[in-house]
């Protein structure tokens, strides 16, 4: 090309993308032109001498295909470029007929636009002087590279309709989350891929979807068992917190904070109306391969019509709100009802956690303790206030009506279907190291570990904070109660760490 300035035409009957393009393009020292439909159009190309051409398809007056039908027949070496919000493939192979370059799917990044627009120039440059310069053969060895060029473009837009066409068939939100999983394996060629439901709140991955790529014994070995690594966990949380764009770790130093075997990995957010709802991560454990920003493009992608589908059937409110806030709502009503165990729940979940923590527990199990310790007295909500707010001694029959709050509880989050680690915390955080607890009557080991932790820290805050039949209890008295309870009560490896955190417990409120 010459140093004379560029001069490109946009095409779009939307004013407004018409403005940002041309406002983009000019401050990077093109000289710009628009137009709002076919017709238009033709006119500046009768006028200007135009470099190169972004249309739309869909316009009145003369549509983006028509344009470029017109456009060949007037000069068979100016490029043309369709932009499409509704890619087909029947559009895909008419703008190949009419002698379109390329074709961008909508939204557009204007920066990525700009780079097909430098790459279409040079390859201008090179076809123009091949008309000119080079004999027949090389002629045709060009127009052959150009047509697979083509042709993977074709490949592109029919994955990018499978896609779509996968997730407009899907009834329910396990559907989607597996659909995710599949079409990650199948498109990426990832040897494992997870999709996880991200808690703002409690900054919490709970894994509801998981596929591996079919292989040989070996391949197998390198799975990763039932769910990403800590490494990995931690890698995914700081990301999100950090409001981070689709993550792609190739082959760099950042890989050895995942943990061996991963090789390449990445993550992409699954958003509903800007909050994140989920993330999907996938791993190649081969040495000799690697994701490509190609990849990273088809998983968002991917992801972008998961949260299209999951909209579509009205599952946002289902998924997002009732699981999440609606679950929380009923923790918060449950604490208004009793002013003396207002905010329980918050402190023990951050006892717990300390606990947890102390005893070297995972970043998966802190995140299923931390969310089930918020929710372990859900089931009281289904206790009559005449009883649940008592100021005197409970009767034996009241008394055995209060100890089906840990069943009442674990019934409400096992209907949703998700979460069997945190349903067994709250069924068994009443249950005794000796036997002697309710309501399964569960004894040692058999307890759930994390319902152990919940146990401890259930037990510290009630007798650390008022309740309605009396008054809190010094702390020093509390501890020596715990203590006194080990073996029995408690189990005694989870006592021990609760006194070694125990200065890190501020004074309850």
């Amino acid at each position: 090309m010459t140093d004379d300035i560029i001069k490109i035409l946009v095409v779009d009957d939307e004013e407004g993308i018409r403005d940002v393009t041309e406002g983009y393009f000019q401050r990077k020292g093109y000289e710009v032109y628009t137009a709002g439909n076919g017709v238009e159009a033709l006119d500046v190309i009768n006028q200007e001498k135009i470099s190169c051409i972004f249309t739309d398809i869909n316009m009145p007056v003369m549509d983006g295909l028509e344009l470029a039908e017109k456009i060949r027949q007037i000069d068979n070496t100016l490029p043309v470029v369709v932009m499409t919000g509704y890619p087909s493939l029947e559009n895909t192979i008419q703008t190949l007929k009419n002698g379109v370059v390329d074709y961008l799917i909508k939204p557009v990044n204007l920066e990525q636009m700009e780079l097909t627009l430098r790459r279409i120039l040079r390859e201008r440059e090179l076809f123009v002087e091949n008309l000119i310069l080079k004999e027949e053969v090389e002629r045709q060895a060009r127009l052959q590279k150009l047509n697979e060029q083509l042709v993977k473009r074709v490949e592109e837009v029919n994955t990018l309709n499978r896609v779509m066409e996968d997730f407009s068939t899907t009834d329910s939100s396990q559907a989607i989350f597996d659909k995710v999983v599949e079409l990650g394996v199948e498109e990426l060629h990832a040897d494992q891929v997870f999709f996880h439901i991200f808690s703002e709140k409690n900054r919490s991955l709970v894994l509801v979807a998981s596929a591996c790529a079919d292989g040989s014994d070996e391949q197998a070995s390198m799975r990763l068992e039932t769910d990403i690594p800590d490494k990995t966990r931690s890698y995914i949380k700081e990301y999100l917190a950090a409001g981070k764009t689709p993550c792609l770790v190739p082959e760099s130093s950042e890989i050895s904070q995942l943990g061996p075997p991963v090789n390449s990995f990445m993550a992409v957010p699954l958003k509903i109306r800007d909050k994140i709802f989920g993330v999907a991560s996938a791993f190649i454990f081969q040495q000799s391969l690697s994701f490509s920003e190609k990849d990273i493009y088809y998983m968002n992608f991917i992801t972008r019509k998961a949260a299209a589908a999951i909209e579509n059937i009205a599952l946002y409110e289902n998924i997002y709100d009732n699981l999440f806030s609606t679950l929380f709502a009923f923790v918060t009503a449950l604490e208004v009802r009793d002013f003396y165990t207002r905010r329980h729940s918050t402190r023990v979940a951050r006892y717990a956690h300390m606990i947890a923590r102390e005893m070297g527990c995972s970043e998966q199990e802190l995140d299923v303790i931390n969310f089930a310790g918020t929710l372990h007295d859900i089931g009281k909500i289904g206790i009559r206030d005449d009883i649940l707010l008592k100021p005197g001694r409970l009767t034996d029959e009241e008394f055995e009506k209060i100890k089906e709050h840990p069943a009442i509880g674990a019934d409400i989050i096992s209907k949703l279907g998700l979460w069997d680690r945190e349903v067994a915390i709250i069924r068994h955080h009443h249950e005794r190291f000796d036997g002697k607890g309710y309501p399964d009557g569960l004894k040692g080991e058999a307890i759930p570990k994390l319902a152990r932790i919940m146990s401890v820290a259930d037990c510290f805050d009630a007798m650390a904070s008022d309740r309605t039949y009396r008054k809190k209890m010094e702390k020093s008295l509390v501890l020596e109660i715990i203590a006194e309870n080990s073996g029995t009560q408690f189990d005694p490896q989870v006592v021990d760490a609760f006194l070694r955190v125990i200065d890190q417990v501020p004074e309850t409120d």
